[in-house]
């Protein structure tokens, strides 16, 4: 196993991934994710993925907002579908993941879904990382939240100075 900078999502992912039509209703794709003990089921129309349904997805939008099960899974998806490459590094996904506010990631293959990537797959890594794995990440976090501030990201900067003034008035 490489280090979290180059080990790559295939050498991390889930390879067993559900797929359900976009016109299932919201129980048999819980009934499914349920007997297939999964987090996440991957929405498809045409055979092409448009939408990630998460266990999350139903408590805030089935049970918070008394959605009926008998919908379309479509009406209850996350989308755009946000996706990594098979080939690209656990740190580009952890950053898209975190950047994006997002705990399940699918991974594509051309065309086609091959995998998921999970925030609990990043966690796990981290309980077997090295010290220097464990350095060479904080440095890089370190670095993007100091870059939120560079006076050469003049957007970012004035919205900051517009903010504070408002606070010390």
């Amino acid at each position: 196993m490489g280090s979290a900078k180059t080990m790559t999502i295939e050498d991390v992912m889930t390879k067993s991934v559900i797929s359900v039509d976009a016109s299932i209703t919201i129980n048999e794709a819980a009934k499914m994710m349920e007997d297939t003990k999964v987090g996440a089921v991957i929405v498809m129309e045409n055979n092409s993925p448009v939408g990630i349904v998460t266990d999350r997805d139903f408590a805030i939008k089935v049970v918070a907002q008394a959605c009926p099960v008998t919908l379309p899974i479509k009406q209850i998806m996350s989308s755009p579908l946000f996706s990594i490459n098979l080939d690209e590094s656990v740190r580009t996904a952890a950053d898209l993941m975190y950047g994006r506010k997002i705990m399940k990631l699918p991974v594509i293959d051309g065309e086609n879904v091959v995998g998921i990537i999970t925030a609990r797959d990043i966690v796990s890594l981290l309980a077997v990382c090295t010290e220097d794995d464990v350095r060479d990440m904080y440095f890089h976090s370190v670095v993007k939240i100091f870059a939120n501030y560079s006076p050469y990201n003049w957007e970012k900067y004035q919205i900051l100075a517009i903010t504070s003034n408002r606070r010390s008035e």
